[in-house]
């Protein structure tokens, strides 16, 4: 940023990532309350095949345990949430996708109102789902899990010196 850097506003992307196709279901909202939670829900409804089931990989923000969500999922049967723990967002690919739009679209880009940083999110979208491409994993599980075991102990650490 510079001196002179202004803010435009912001918008909130819910996105949805296939993770063997590479497609992706997004919408932009003005908030990133439940409700517009319930929207976006209702959007991967609509668009993925009836007899398919759906499971979702969330952080543990409130919003996605909301009681009209979880209200919501118990009449959609469908629908499974697996929530990743703290501090964990790498286990979920559509943040991989989020890095992605970030670096090459968002960050590159100068967004004059939100209307045009909408645009651009919803081109790149579009552009993704033209050519899908599915993310692999480049890790063995046991390369992951010693890095995380390795990352414990380097937290665990840090933790025990703030408390002395």
């Amino acid at each position: 940023m510079t001196h002179d850097y202004k803010r435009n506003g912001t918008t909130t992307l819910f996105a949805a990532l296939n993770v063997a196709s590479g497609q992706l279901i997004g919408k932009c909202f003005s908030r990133h309350r439940h409700e517009e939670f319930l929207v976006f829900l209702r959007l991967i409804d609509r668009e993925v095949e009836k007899n398919k089931q759906i499971h979702i990989i969330l952080d543990n923000y409130a919003t996605h345990k909301h009681e009209d969500v979880r209200n919501w999922l118990k009449k959609h049967k469908r629908f499974h949430l697996h929530f990743t723990p703290t501090s964990s967002s790498w286990l979920n690919l559509v943040e991989r996708w989020f890095r992605d739009i970030t670096t090459n679209r968002i960050r590159r880009g100068s967004f004059g109102n939100v209307g045009a940083l909408i645009d651009a999110i919803e081109e790149y979208v579009a552009h993704n789902n033209d050519n899908p491409k599915p993310f692999i994993w480049t890790k063995t599980a046991g390369e992951i899990i010693t890095k995380v075991r390795r990352g414990r102990v380097a937290l665990e650490a840090v933790h025990e010196s703030r408390v002395i």
